[in-house]
């Protein structure tokens, strides 16, 4: 989810994701969760959100309180993605209502309850938004394509390899599902092709933020930075040593989600030091003054 840096220089990004850990046998089914795989084999394991900082350009993450997917007292529904992702608004929003979070995540969390709760906190969204799930809501963009209300912007880049093309459509106001209730959301789309017109990328967002000719590739831009999760967040936890699929132990309840915790906890510690490393030599020089200054006050007190 959302110092890193922000939408128009003023919104942090914050972006959603669930990540599934700990490979259980079936003696703790009530507490996991099941995938069937085709060979007829059943996986068993913990859910857990883990929302991270993002920014586009920069390499690191930072990781947020997790909010695990498990059932929850006096609720006789199972627990899914979005509800864990709704606790985590309610529980965490107002620490981070303040600093102008725009809340990043997949066609998963594009829906208007979740959307709705994203206001209620005081906070934008950003969301990846598919035509399959909203077909009303690209009904409209056709009907305001055909009376030519829906913007574009046309950009070519060289990347140091190659020419891209990067075009860009944006409409707002248009409603987010088919119901008189309906939220009234903006919406961006970006093509990229090469040269030989062969599609490089292409990918369209649901948002809060007012969209200009000025703006839009910024937006664009924070929207792609959601893979960062992928990227920066569950491939290293789980390649690079955090081992986070791994099943440390379950206990009787609890233990699982701890262990996962601590964990992430870890990854947030090397982090922040990955990112304090070209100023460590500062730290170091300080330190090495600090020690100098002790020991002539040593010295001295020895005479």
């Amino acid at each position: 989810m959302p110092g890193l840096v922000s939408i128009n220089q003023q919104y942090t990004a914050y972006s959603l994701g669930w990540y599934g850990f700990g490979q259980f046998g079936k003696d703790f089914l009530s507490l996991l969760y099941p995938t069937d795989f085709k060979n007829g084999k059943t996986l068993f394991r913990h859910i857990v959100i883990t929302p991270v900082i993002v920014a586009p350009g920069q390499k690191q993450v930072i990781p947020l309180p997790p909010e695990f997917v498990q059932a929850q007292d006096g609720h006789e529904k199972q627990d899914c993605e979005l509800a864990a992702a709704k606790r985590w608004l309610i529980n965490w929003g107002p620490h981070y209502t303040e600093r102008r979070v725009t809340i990043l995540g997949d066609d998963l969390y594009c829906h208007q309850p979740y959307c709705q709760a994203i206001i209620d906190q005081g906070m934008d969204f950003l969301l990846v938004c598919k035509p399959d799930s909203h077909s009303l809501l690209y009904e409209w963009v056709a009907d305001f394509e055909r009376i030519g209300h829906v913007q574009t912007l046309e950009i070519t880049r060289w990347t140091g390899k190659k020419r891209l093309t990067e075009s860009y459509r944006f409409v707002k106001q248009v409603p987010l599902r088919d119901s008189d209730d309906a939220l009234h959301v903006n919406w961006c789309e970006v093509t990229i092709i090469d040269d030989a017109k062969k599609l490089i990328y292409r990918n369209a967002w649901a948002t809060t933020h007012d969209i200009t000719p000025q703006n839009v590739q910024i937006i664009v831009a924070a929207g792609r930075a959601r893979w960062k999760i992928e990227n920066e967040n569950n491939n290293i936890l789980k390649n690079h040593g955090y081992h986070f699929e791994h099943n440390y132990s379950h206990g009787n309840k609890h233990l699982a989600n701890l262990l996962a915790t601590l964990n992430l906890l870890a990854f947030l510690l090397h982090t922040a030091l990955d990112c304090l490393k070209s100023g460590m030599p500062i730290f170091r020089h300080m330190n090495s003054v600090e020690r100098e200054n002790e020991n002539r006050q040593n010295r001295l007190a020895d005479h």
